[in-house]
Order: C-alpha cells, then structure tokens, then sequence
C-alpha cells in the first residue's frame, strides 16, 4: 500500500475456517465503504484455518491494494488474531468485523457519523438476538450480570467486539502486555469517550459458528478471572462463615456434653459435614488454580501470536498452489 495514502479506515477480520462466506462478505463491505469518503482498507487474519480460508484470501488480495492478509503461524484463537489485526492495521479509525455478516456492515456509516462527532469509541449493541438460541441469549444474559456485578471495569451488555475504535484507543491497548487476553474487558479498561448504536443481530450469512458451550464456558471463565479477583474473596468469605458455623456448633457440642454426657455421634451427618466440605475445599483450589494458572501462562512471556509470513500477503507473493 502506497504510505502517501494512508486508509483513514481500517477492517479487521479474524477469520476462522470462513471460506463460504468470504466472497459475500467482501462483497458486502466493498458497496459499504464506497458510499463514504474515506480511503480504507481490508485486513484479513487468518487463525489457523483447516479449510480454503487462507487460499481464497490471498487469492482475492492478488491484485488488490486495499486488501492484506495476515496468516497466523496456527491458530491461537479469536483474542489473539485481534490483537494481530489491530497491532497491523494502518487506518485512523478501526473497525473489527466478523465474516459471518451477523454484525451488518451498514452500520459503519452510522459509526463513522459518531466518529466525525467526536467520539473515540462507537459500539454496537444488539437489542435482539432472535437468531441465537435460548440457552446462548441465556448464558451470554447471566454472564453479562455476574461478571459486572463483580468486576472492577463493567462491560456493556450485548455488545460485541463489532465496533470503531480510534487510533488512540488502539495505542492505549497495546500498552497493555498480558498475554491472555479478554478483548471485551480490555476495550472497556481503556476508556475513552463512547457512543452506542442499537441494530438487530442477523442470522449467520455461510458456515457455523466454531464456538460450543465448552468453549463459551472457558471463554466466560477467561473474562471473569481476567478483569476481578472477586472470586477469591468470596471463597475467602465462604471459609469465614463456614469456620465460624463449625466453631459455634462444636461449642454446642461440647456445652451438651458437659451438660448431658456423652452421646453417640451421628454416623450419617458426620460423613455428610465431612464431605461438604471437602468439596468446599476442593472447590476453593480450583478458584485458585485457575488464577495461578494464568500467572503461570503470564510469567512465560510469550508472544500473542505468531505471523507465518511465507503465507501473508504483506507483499502480494501468490497463494500457495
């Protein structure tokens, strides 16, 4: 791309084994970014797809300044493909994107207004999910509530990573150094001035979505431990009441003894106690090790990502055949 004429605005395009919807989207976003004034530019990551995704991308970029490709070495997941885009991405503003089109790119004109207002930051918030099925809108719901109610940095209910961030706002995330990252918290850490726009989620364009409750579960899990230590307090709270339980009921104990004499302890409730709170303990560990776990991830300082430049099309070299 010719440094002369800097894109004013960035795409940034995770894609993960999106070779159906590809053609479509590019299509899409290309009749959207014409009708504004801006030049721009399209950035593809590749995240170590298994299908044509790579191939169908440098293919497209051939010939096509506006269009780069960036292939992760293999796939290290939705949050570090992001961060590779938006740590490669030229343009003023920056726009992250999903191929899927459930995010309507018609809404980057909308984003682009609130940019020229003077806002840093313009999300898009999904006021309904009617494409997505009970248990998702459910679980994204208790997510959203339990996750604000005992983290430091609240995150906007319903709203995705499909949004304008500014220049700024990228410079300040990639000061940022974790390596195990919760894009969704990190947008909200940083800040800066915000507006929000309201659209109707769509239902996917081509392929199915590479995330199942496994992988919802864990990613839920990453966000909450990222962005609040609170589930170590409550453990810690948890064990207070539960001593003080026990220290109140063995003064019981021993009070009826004195009293009454010896009787002959309950078999079944013994066993019960017992058990309850070895798992309270086995449950308190693993709160624990999830934390250490991350330390242990963070201490080895690893790279978020890792580019394959031999498969990039930084310098428009041709697919592989």
């Amino acid at each position: 791309m010719n440094n002369s004429l800097l894109p004013i605005i960035s795409i940034v395009c995770p894609c993960y084994n999106e070779e159906e919807a590809l053609h479509s989207f590019i299509s899409k976003i290309r009749s959207i970014l014409a009708q504004t004034k801006y030049t721009y530019e399209l950035l593809f990551i590749n995240d170590g797809s298994t299908d044509k995704t790579l191939f169908v991308l440098n293919e497209l970029s051939q010939n096509d300044p506006q269009m780069r490709v960036i292939n992760l070495s293999r796939n290290f997941g939705k949050e570090a493909a992001m961060t590779a885009g938006l740590d490669h991405a030229k343009g003023e503003v920056i726009i992250p994107i999903d191929a899927d089109l459930q995010d309507p790119p018609e809404l980057i004109i909308d984003f682009l207004r609130e940019w020229e207002k003077g806002f840093d930051v313009v999300l898009a918030k999904r006021i309904d999910r009617s494409c997505d099925t009970l248990r998702k809108k459910l679980s994204a719901n208790l997510f959203y509530k339990f996750h604000n109610a005992i983290a430091d940095v609240d995150i906007p209910n319903n709203v995705g990573d499909f949004r304008l961030i500014t220049r700024k706002v990228v410079k300040a995330i990639q000061l940022l150094p974790e390596n195990q990252r919760f894009m969704k918290g990190i947008f909200s850490w940083v800040g800066f001035k915000s507006s929000t726009i309201e659209y109707v989620r769509q239902p996917r364009s081509a392929g199915k979505s590479s995330f199942n409750s496994w992988s919802l579960w864990n990613f839920a899990l990453q966000g909450i431990t990222s962005f609040s230590t609170s589930p170590l307090r409550i453990w810690l709270y948890l064990g207070v009441m539960v001593s003080g339980l026990s220290f109140c009921y063995g003064s019981f104990i021993i009070l009826k003894t004195l009293i009454l004499g010896v009787t002959l302890p309950g078999y079944a409730s013994l066993l019960t106690v017992i058990l309850f709170l070895g798992g309270i303990q086995l449950i308190g560990l693993g709160v624990m090790g999830e934390y250490l776990g991350r330390l242990y991830m963070e201490s080895k300082r690893r790279p978020i990502y890792i580019i394959d430049t031999d498969n990039s099309s930084e310098n428009k070299k041709a697919p592989p055949q």
